[in-house]
């Protein structure tokens, strides 16, 4: 857009030219080229289509009286036949755009019957395929192909007819048949095999069997050969070490009666009587030297039965003294123990009948233990009690184990198990030693078994948390601190995640895996602070710039010109500034934007003043002009245009900038140094202010409208056969006209530029025009 149509703004179109003026009576013989449609055919139109009566719809494609009407009527036509047949009678024909859309709709439905077409050849196509297929007999490629096969059918199958569909379901289910006896036949086989093969296993099982029955008879019979062998050779040597025995107890017996020692020597005596009992008939010798023992052992019992009795006599009152005691159970048994055995060691090698003062003193004895038996029957409850306890834990560990899914085991369940069932094992305590023995080896395997899988899975965890600690230490030496912190925070869900740990192992792994952690964190933390503080130094650079670009912007003349000239340094320097703070980023942005949209105000601003300057110097120049050459052809007196034009050529050199064109035209002007036609110039400036009022839309007076309308017509018969010319062409010769215009009257002048100037009020050149009135 040129600077002219910027100052006139919206000019007047040629259409607005031709309305402005009435046409002669000679041209209202041209008329529009289309013919207007009847009412009653629209009417008939709409009448037949409610009624569905084609054939009327048919009539007015061909016979309608507009066009409008025989292509609403072509769009209304659906028939296939009735649409072909308007189609060649319309063919050839003017009507076109009738004849278009009727072959349209042919050419759907053309299209639509070659897809239906190929629609039912691809079903009948499908449909046999399923139905050869079935035919075929059963191979490795029968199921696939069929389940292809029914994939495809299944998309056709809304298309297709219900006789087809019937056809490919029998087929399909042939198919299902064929699949399922050829199943059945191979179960069959494998069933045959299988019995076979475990007939033939259990034959050779039979046999083997009995190849190791015999085997086992006969090394049985070897077996209890050697074994009476040897019982012969050991019953020999037993007969033999028993005589050695009982010589070497008599002559021990013998050496205790002459040591005076009566109880060692009843001792050995009752050895030598078991002995005796199981021992081959003694030698001659042996059962003399027996005999011999028995008296002198029977001299020495009865002299110390006079010594035992007033010592029984104090045990028995001691024990009877036990009877009602409120003692321990455990104190009181062993202090009647320590009686029993008292009465024990002065009851031996006594000959004497102490039968009466025995069972005085074991009915004292009874007596007294009897709350200690209460006692001790009662923890012997309780250590069987424990037993069965122990041992239905070991039964629930042992379910435990069996039943526990090790692919997918669940470890803290399984530390849990067996650190509880350890406790319960401690607290089922006292046991019988004897009977517990077998149960602590069965809960000890178990247990030994669990800890080893717990062990397993504690190593591949400590593995895994080591890994973890391994990454947390990559991750603190990589430059990328954001992605550091990510994937630290990654490795703490992962660590959250991984398996069991030993307590004490995993707070030492805990310990080092947070150090990385958090010297990550920290390092992070540094840079934020760095960071932060870049940012608050961009944030002072680029209050700095927007202040040099807003006092830029408050600039006028060559000042700011010449402060123009920094906007592109100071605008890469704020794109150069990077990152800013997120609470101001946004603001600086807009300070930036909004001062250079006011440094872009102030450039327009100083632009438009020196354009209306410069339509203001062309003005004046050209009424410099106007006033040499009126005095050139009204002055008899040389020195006057001379001094007009000197005072002209002096303007001209001062003005700095011109309009585009202006200072060719001004000089052009001022060469002119002919005697001008007044009237004529003033008749061509009024025309220019016609021309002005008619491309602005403004009135012009009444006395020159007899001139506007010669003009009108004259420049309509011009472009009548022609394009349109540029109106930017037409103000810009049109200014140009009026500078090179010659002289004129003063006041008619006057009179006429001010019309030029109210043609735009508030424009440059308005304003131009008026500052020099």
């Amino acid at each position: 857009m040129s600077l002219l149509t910027r100052l006139f703004g919206k000019t007047a179109s040629r259409k607005d030219e031709v309305q402005s003026y009435t046409l002669p009576a000679d041209t209202e013989h041209i008329q529009s080229l289309e013919e207007p449609a009847r009412p009653d055919d629209e009417q008939v139109l709409k009448s037949a289509l409610d009624a569905h009566d084609f054939a009327s719809v048919a009539r007015l494609v061909i016979e309608g009286s507009s066009t409008r009407v025989r292509q609403l009527a072509a769009q209304a036509v659906e028939e296939p036949d009735l649409l072909r047949r308007l189609a060649r009678d319309t063919r050839g024909g003017k009507d076109k755009s009738v004849y278009r859309i009727l072959r349209q709709k042919c050419d759907a439905l053309l299209a639509q019957e070659r897809k239906t077409r190929q629609m039912e050849e691809a079903i009948e196509a499908r449909c046999a395929s399923l139905e050869r297929h079935c035919k075929r007999h059963y191979d490795e490629l029968f199921t696939p192909t069929l389940d292809h096969f029914a994939a495809d059918w299944k998309t056709l199958e809304p298309q297709a007819s219900d006789t087809t569909i019937a056809r490919a379901q029998q087929a399909i289910a042939r198919g299902r048949e064929v699949i399922a006896q050829h199943l059945d036949k191979v179960s069959t086989q494998a069933a045959q095999a299988a019995a076979a093969a475990h007939a033939a296993a259990q034959a050779e099982q039979e046999r083997a069997q009995q190849q190791e029955a015999e085997a086992l008879a006969a090394a049985a019979e070897a077996a209890q050969r050697e074994s009476e062998e040897e019982a012969r050779a050991e019953h020999q040597a037993a007969q033999a070490h028993a005589i050695g025995q009982l010589s070497s107890l008599m002559r021990k017996a013998g050496a205790a009666l002459r040591d005076g020692s009566t109880a060692r020597a009843a001792g050995l005596r009752r050895a030598i009587e078991e002995k005796v009992q199981s021992s081959p008939p003694l030698p001659a010798h042996l059962a003399s030297q027996l005999q011999q023992l028995d008296s002198r052992l029977n001299e020495l019992k009865d002299w110390k039965d006079y010594a035992a009795a007033p010592k029984r006599t104090q045990l028995i009152e001691a024990m009877k003294a036990l009877v009602g005691s409120k003692d321990a159970p455990d104190d009181l048994a062993a202090e009647i123990r320590r009686l029993q055995d008292d009465w024990k060691t002065i009851s031996k090698g006594v000959a004497a009948d102490t039968e009466a003062d025995w069972q005085q003193f074991h009915q004292a004895a009874q007596t007294a233990y009897q709350p200690c038996r209460e006692h001790f029957e009662a923890l012997a409850r309780q250590r069987q009690e424990n037993l069965e306890r122990r041992l239905a834990l070991v039964a629930r560990l042992g379910a435990f184990e069996a039943g526990h899914d090790w692919e997918h085991a669940d470890w803290p369940l399984v530390a849990t198990a067996l650190r509880d069932s350890r406790q319960e094992w401690r607290s089922h305590s006292p046991v019988d030693r004897a009977a517990g023995r077998a149960a602590q080896d069965d809960f000890d395997v178990i247990v030994q078994r669990l800890q080893e899988r717990l062990r397993g899975e504690y190593a591949k965890n400590i593995a895994d948390k080591q890994s973890l600690i391994a990454r947390a230490q990559q991750a603190l030496a990589g430059e990328d601190s954001r992605k550091a912190i990510e994937e630290v925070k990654h490795l703490q869900q992962r660590w959250k995640a991984a398996g069991l740990v030993p307590r004490e192992e995993n707070e030492r792994l805990w310990q080092e895996f947070r150090q990385h952690c958090d010297a990550v964190f920290q390092k992070r933390q540094q840079e934020h602070v760095q960071y932060s503080a870049s940012l608050e130094g961009n944030k002072a650079k680029a209050i700095a710039l927007c202040e040099d670009v807003e006092r830029i912007a408050t600039l006028a003349g060559q000042e700011l010109t010449e402060g123009v000239k920094e906007l592109p340094r100071l605008q890469e320097a704020f794109g150069a500034l990077g990152e800013l703070p997120n609470s101001h980023a946004r603001d600086l942005q807009r300070r930036m934007e909004r001062a250079l949209d006011e440094c872009e105000s102030s450039i327009a601003r100083e632009r438009a003043q020196n354009e209306k300057r410069s339509w203001r110097d062309l003005f004046e120049a050209a009424n410099e002009v106007r006033a040499y050459r009126l005095a050139v052809t009204e002055s008899k007196d040389t020195g006057e245009p001379d001094a007009l034009k000197q005072a002209a050529e002096q303007y001209i050199a001062t003005v700095p900038r011109w309009p585009k064109g202006g200072l060719q035209a001004i000089n052009a002007a001022l060469a002119r140094a002919s005697v001008d036609d007044i009237a004529a110039n003033e008749a061509a400036l009024r025309t220019l202010c016609i021309r002005a009022e008619i491309l602005t839309g403004m009135p012009t007076p009444q006395s020159d409208q007899a001139l506007r309308k010669d003009y009108q017509l004259k420049r309509l018969m011009e472009r009548m056969g022609r394009g349109s010319g540029s109106d930017v062409d037409a103000l810009d010769k049109l200014v140009l006209e009026w500078v090179a215009v010659g002289a004129s009257r003063p006041d008619v002048y006057q009179e006429l530029r001010d019309r030029f100037a109210s043609c735009q009020p508030g424009m440059a050149i308005a304003a131009a025009l008026q500052y020099n009135s």
